[in-house]
């Protein structure tokens, strides 16, 4: 009997367009997998296994299954992005427990092209922090439960690297998909501003935050990506000879990077030089107020998101949060810093075509610790 659990969303919508599967025999054993594993890991806010099969049986029934890039496969989505006939609650009792009347743009999109939404995941309260712990539940990292998944995403890491789904849908600010990805062992990409619709929260982050994949695989980040852009897969190409700079800096003035993260990011550059790619060690101009103006950034977008919302009902961390946040929205709306820093660090990505550095500059903390940022 084959398993579908474990397998890729690209290995799962190929069998199903062929009909070497049905997607509710997909489905379910996704939603068997989260009922036995989900107690444990701490993935979903709220997982719809009735809704899901039914959809399962909707997929199976479209006239377009054979084209369908993801037809049957199960995904999981942030608890920040709308999701039609369930709350979206951003981790907080602050929050409404309202039914949304329509799915988000990029959630339509994994829709309309087979996916079918198993459930939310959790996140931290208003996305603010880099460790998934609020009150509907802590994602643990599935490879060690001691540890957190990482933020804000960290929900949709954990489904994902525990098999629960193959792909999920998550956002990023300032690491909220590199973060999980890297404690989790995934893969990501935060795709550049214009490339997936956005709408996160009332703030947006100030067009900081992005939408994109959670994968185990390239091919299915790619695949997934190529969803929710709204564009055909482009064909695969060579880029050809690429300027690479090295850098084991933290843009933070003060934070060091441990030594497996050191060494993990020269192995990549010695397989990028033994490619035949340039590669050289070489910091980008960050300045010395780097440190302040990402402080500003993120504690404004928390209190941008908590304006509408009753303070009494919001954990004492993100209260404090937003307070410090508040004195900065009306220079962070301007825009003025991140043009200033775009400015700065133009010269070194002309001369360089990638920037190579550690994912993460130590070793994830023990769920339930720390407030470092994420977003």
């Amino acid at each position: 009997m084959t398993t579908w659990a474990g397998r890729t969303a690209a290995e799962i919508s190929a069998a199903v367009r062929e009909k070497r599967v049905t997607p509710r025999e997909v489905v379910a054993e996704h939603l068997d997998r989260i009922e036995r594993l989900d107690g444990r890991v701490g993935a979903f806010r709220t997982v719809r296994a009735d809704a899901a099969l039914a959809e399962a049986d909707e997929v199976a029934g479209r006239g377009d299954l054979a084209e369908l890039p993801l037809a049957g496969v199960p995904v999981a989505v942030k608890d920040n992005l709308a999701v039609c006939g369930e709350s979206t609650r951003v981790g907080s009792a602050a929050t409404p427990d309202t039914p949304a009347a329509a799915d988000h743009v990029t959630v339509a999109r994994l829709r309309a092209a087979g996916a079918v939404v198993v459930g939310l995941t959790n996140v931290p309260e208003l996305c603010v922090f880099a460790t998934t712990d609020g009150v509907f539940g802590t994602a643990r990292n599935p490879w060690d439960p001691t540890r957190t998944a990482g933020g804000s995403s960290g929900g949709s890491a954990a489904a994902v690297a525990a098999g629960m789904v193959p792909i999920a849908l998550g956002n990023d600010g300032m690491g909220s998909l590199r973060i999980p990805a890297a404690n989790c062992g995934l893969v990501t990409i935060k795709p550049g501003q214009g490339v997936v619709p956005t709408g996160v929260g009332d703030s947006n982050w100030f067009g900081m935050s992005e939408n994109g994949p959670l994968a185990t695989t390239v091919e299915d980040a790619r695949l997934m990506l190529s969803v929710l852009a709204g564009d055909e897969p482009a064909p695969r190409a060579e880029p050809g000879l690429l300027s690479v700079a090295v850098s084991l800096r933290s843009p933070l003035a003060g934070v060091t990077i441990s030594r497996p993260y050191a060494a993990a990011a020269r192995e990549a550059a010695g397989a990028l030089l033994k490619a035949g790619h340039q590669v050289r060690r070489a910091d980008p101009p960050y300045p010395m107020s780097f440190a302040l103006t990402s402080l500003a950034h993120w504690t404004a977008g928390t209190a941008a998101d908590a304006q509408r919302l009753d303070r009494r009902l919001l954990t004492r961390r993100t209260r404090v949060h937003a307070g410090i946040g508040r004195p900065f929205l009306g220079t962070v709306r301007s825009g003025t810093s991140r043009a200033q820093l775009r400015r700065r660090l133009e010269p070194f990505f002309t001369e360089y075509d990638v920037l190579l550095t550690p994912a993460l500059a130590r070793r994830s903390r023990r769920r339930g610790l720390g407030t470092s940022g994420a977003g």
